[in-house]
């Protein structure tokens, strides 16, 4: 079975101009980062990328815990990417995912260690993270902790 996706584009002007996106429930403004030389208004394509790939990692890691039944009191993500530039040319280089579960008080050892391993395969079975294998890498950085009974 197949799933479309759909994007919408409008871009008036040149390269310091801005333009506007519509893909399903995300509307916004886009244009080239003030790092790079551009007005920085709205969200551009890194940013794109670095939330495509977190939001895939973070719903992916969701599914395979609730599959495990191991249900987070809390699940937090921090993601970073780096781009180098190099001669004018933008490399999308690396993501790294900070995963931070919070499981419940009464979790088990097993159930600590399967976390870990699944903020791991999380990644590897992410479909974004698959979609840019080879070229940009991605690590994962999990901090898992049990919450302390009572609070």
């Amino acid at each position: 079975m197949k799933h479309p996706f759909q994007l919408k584009a409008v871009w008036n002007g040149g390269r310091n101009s801005e333009g506007h996106i519509e893909a399903g429930g995300l509307r916004t403004v886009i244009s080239i980062p003030q790092e790079m030389g551009g007005p920085g208004t709205g969200t551009n394509p890194d940013e794109m990328l670095l939330g495509a790939a977190s939001t895939c990692y973070l719903i992916t890691l969701a599914a395979m815990l609730e599959r495990s039944d191991i249900t987070p009191q809390e699940l937090t993500l921090e993601s970073e990417a780096t781009v180098d530039v190099t001669n004018n040319v933008f490399t999308y280089e690396r993501i790294v995912h900070k995963p931070r579960l919070v499981l419940q008080a009464d979790a088990t050892a097993v159930q600590l260690e399967k976390a870990e391993r699944l903020a791991h395969k999380a990644e590897e079975s992410c479909m974004i993270s698959r979609a840019v294998a080879g070229n940009v890498s991605i690590e994962t950085q999990p901090v898992i902790e049990i919450a302390v009974a009572g609070k």
